[in-house]
């Protein structure tokens, strides 16, 4: 028989002794005594009418830590509330962001019990945003305790602060979505209008009556010129006077010999008045460059997720006493304390403390990793579970972190060749139509026709190169933005496209086909020991130590070993159980015991070896593995047709073993920076486009001489800053995932010039030649705007196609 649901939260209530609660005369079963101390909570407060209203079952509560306590308490420090509260008429006013909320009622409860909290003037929630607006007074209430009311009803809040970026974002697309909405309300009382009168749906109208009707237009249409259509006259006077012609010289043109014919039509008199087609075509327009401002929009907010993880204060510690300060004052050499479930708030090293770091933020890998004193962290990185000390390295707009949001920054700033190529064209299109339309008009004066001025209209309208312009950048921006989310980090405008032509990929090897890093493969027990407790011995020996080979056995746990002396050169001894043991390698571990070495074959990568003063007891095989999806990433390219290379500096013998267990077609081994370099000269010169990813400052002649350069997220800075690409999180199959997607954005690239230039092509004729009136010419140019985007937001909406265990670069990591 299945447990019976929570009443609360629908979770199974299957505890042993059930917990329940007696409500309107009926026993009531919990899953917790969270669940029950909120149901509580809500009946004292006489708002069990939550439960009748709500659709969706409420979040299982989770009771708050002493350490969670703590971090609440302290946001009623000023200089933590600087960052989101503001001080208003009769109060203090906060932007929070509350996690739980599923349905409607949820908003009713939570309002309601705000409601009853001393010092509580408003309190009201958005259910898109889930972001709530809190108006208290600070004499009557400290805001603490008013998120804690919060937190009692099962709900997590936090405090919410938008960035300089995002609010720039939100107040362009706030005021966009006014002038649309502005010019769709003209749009549809002209066309009420004018309809009737463009299919004679209405007969023996007088002219009093038309006259009426072409002034409540005026009256319509002159907002939406005025206010709606500001940005595209703002943005020809600009091109007028830089003498670089882009389409909204066409557009302001036609709006504003539209607007002011019809005007004069209105006022003087005459045939035709245009109003109609002057808010369609502004609102189409706009229309278009929404759904475009919309790609950029969320573009801003994934790469403003990141700077989300960095924290406005941070916790400094000087002689042993704590003080919240703003991070941009830490300097270099600073102690600041992170405690558990903190954003790191600078880059540094680890002076005390033993945590796992969630590095999503930097690398795209959802897994945590363990960290220990020595150990370098970044800021953005979520802690564990335990609290640590970290010495400031790098603070503020010095950190790692910060250098990213600038890589972003730089490579959506920079136009890519085939972006330029199409502004060329569409500045030339514009140059031509601008010569054509007087033409077209006096063509058509010279023959007589009444509605030369409509043609006119009709051919800049219709020949706007609006979808031209938008074919590229919409394109490239949902590609960057997908890019981005694998965690793959283009640094130069010029990278998505030079992905397509790349035919040969080469790899170093250290740190980039490899882990970098030390392993244990292999433990040949030689002694009277088990494998296990020779690890554990080792690992209890190798804790006392940092060196390199000491990390690998960081992670097993050790036995107690006393005395640990550290031989500089040579390995470690100490006391087990009273005997001395020793590590190292063999003549180290041979001058200390009296056994003879045990007989046995080299093995690949180093040895070392563990032994007390009797008996030798095991041999440990370290090598630097290949990365897990190595040979996948090679596999893969070489179905696409791409040709391998393995190039390092390591010994040719390792260089070729590492290549043949990954199938790469080609390695050369022991070579130097200047040799590097003669390869892929070599490479290019036979006509090849070659892709280097390496991780080493010796791997910079050689990305300087490649057609494109990756760097890997664990390479130097100095190569970082050089490549044309950063492999945020170190997964090889995403450089696959890439050049797809590279792939696929040249195709939408080249099916949306298609679009636009046949469009143009096609329409300018039927204009020219009278058979396109205005109000059609502004819906047909609007369409081939809205194609071409959606097209382009296709790239955005499409997944990674090889699905790894990771989660998009930059987002919340879950508390």
């Amino acid at each position: 028989m299945s447990a019976l649901p929570c009443f609360h939260c629908g979770e199974p209530a299957d505890g042993e002794p059930p917990i329940t609660l007696e409500l309107d005369g009926e026993a009531r079963r919990f899953c917790c005594q969270g669940c029950k101390a909120v149901c509580e909570t809500i009946r004292a407060e006489g708002l069990t009418g939550f439960y009748q209203y709500r659709t969706e079952p409420a979040a299982t509560p989770k009771q708050l830590t002493d350490i969670e306590r703590d971090r609440i308490r302290e946001l009623d420090h000023p200089l933590v509330q600087s960052t989101f509260v503001a001080a208003v008429k009769g109060g203090q006013e906060a932007l929070l962001l509350i996690e739980g909320i599923t349905c409607a009622a949820c908003i009713w409860l939570l309002e309601n019990h705000m409601a009853r909290q001393p010092g509580v003037q408003s309190f009201s929630v958005n259910h898109s945003t889930q972001r709530a607006r809190l108006l208290w007074s600070a004499e009557h209430a400290a805001l603490s305790d008013l998120l804690i009311a919060i937190h009692e009803l099962g709900y997590r809040v936090r405090p919410y602060q938008a960035d300089d970026a995002e609010q720039a974002l939100k107040a362009e697309h706030r005021t966009t979505l006014i002038r649309l909405a502005v010019a769709g309300i003209g749009t549809v009382q002209s066309m009420m209008l004018a309809f009737p009168l463009y299919f004679e749906l209405i007969s023996e109208l007088s002219a009093d009556f038309i006259t009426f009707f072409r002034w409540f237009s005026l009256l319509v249409a002159t907002p939406v010129v005025l206010f709606s259509a500001r940005p595209f006259f703002r943005n020809a006077l600009r091109d007028f006077r830089s003498r670089h012609l882009t389409m909204d010289v066409p557009v302001a043109i036609a709006i504003g010999l539209a607007y002011s014919a019809s005007a004069w039509v209105t006022v003087v008199g005459g045939d035709e008045v245009y109003f109609e087609s002057v808010c369609m075509f502004t609102f189409f327009l706009l229309l278009g460059r929404y759904i475009e401002m919309q790609a950029r929009y969320r573009a801003g907010l994934t790469g403003n997720a990141l700077a989300g993880f960095q924290p406005g204060v941070a916790t400094r510690i000087v002689a042993g006493h704590s003080d919240i300060v703003a991070t941009h004052e830490l300097k270099p050499g600073d102690i600041v304390r992170v405690r558990p479930g903190e954003t790191l708030p600078v880059d540094g090293l680890i002076t005390s403390g033993h945590s796992t770091l969630n590095e999503a933020a930097l690398t795209g890998e959802y897994l945590p990793e363990t960290r220990h004193p020595g150990d370098a962290v970044h800021a953005g990185s979520v802690n564990g579970e335990n609290p640590l000390d970290i010495r400031v390295h790098q603070a503020g707009a010095q950190t790692r972190l910060s250098g990213i949001l600038r890589i972003l920054d730089r490579v959506q700033a920079e136009k890519p060749p085939v972006a330029r190529m199409a502004d060329r064209i569409a500045g030339t299109f514009v140059s031509r139509v601008l010569i054509l339309t007087p033409l077209v008009w006096i063509g058509w004066w010279l023959a007589g026709a009444d509605n030369a001025f409509d043609i006119t209209l009709s051919v800049l309208v219709v020949t706007c190169p609006c979808a031209l312009s938008l074919a590229t950048p919409t394109a490239i921006t949902s590609a960057t933005v997908r890019l981005r989310r694998l965690g793959f980090l283009p640094t130069r405008g010029h990278t998505l496209e030079s992905l397509n032509d790349v035919d040969t990929v080469v790899f170093d090897k250290t740190g980039t086909l490899t882990r970098g890093e030390l392993s244990l493969i292999e433990t040949d027990v030689t002694g009277s020991l088990s494998g296990s407790d020779s690890r554990r011995l080792a690992a209890g020996l190798e804790k006392h130590s940092e060196h390199p080979i000491a990390k690998v056995f960081h992670d097993v746990p050790g036995h107690t070993v006393t005395e640990v002396t550290n031989h500089l050169g040579g390995g470690l001894s100490g006391y087990w159980k009273g005997k001395p043991v020793f590590i190292g390698h063999s003549a180290f571990v041979g001058e200390h015991t009296s056994a003879a070495m045990p007989a046995g074959t080299n093995g690949p990568g180093m040895e070392i070896w563990l032994a007390t003063s009797e008996e030798w007891l095991a041999r440990f095989s370290l090598d630097d593995e290949p990365r897990a999806d190595a040979r996948e990433t090679v596999n893969r390219l070489r179905e696409a047709g791409i040709r391998t290379l393995l190039l390092s500096g390591d010994r040719s013998g390792h260089v070729e073993q590492i290549a043949r267990r990954l199938g790469v077609d080609e390695a050369i081994g022991q070579a130097s920076p200047e040799d590097k370099l003669a390869v892929l000269e070599r490479l290019t010169a036979e006509g090849r486009k070659v892709m280097m990813v390496g991780d080493g400052l010796n791997d910079l002649p050689s990305m300087a001489g490649a057609g494109i350069s990756v760097a890997m997220g664990t390479a130097a800075d100095l190569t970082q800053l050089k490549a044309d690409a950063v492999l945020l999180n170190g997964q090889l199959l995403h450089l696959v995932n890439a050049m797809e997607t590279s792939r696929q954005t040249r195709r939408i690239i080249r099916q949306n010039m298609g679009w636009a230039l046949g469009y143009n092509v096609l329409a300018l004729p039927l204009a020219a030649a009278g058979m396109v009136p205005p109000w059609l010419a502004a819906i047909g140019m609007s369409l081939s705007s809205l194609v071409v985007v959606l097209n382009a937001l296709r790239l955005g909406r499409a997944g990674p196609t090889h699905k790894q265990g990771t989660q998009a670069v930059g987002a919340p990591t879950p508390s």
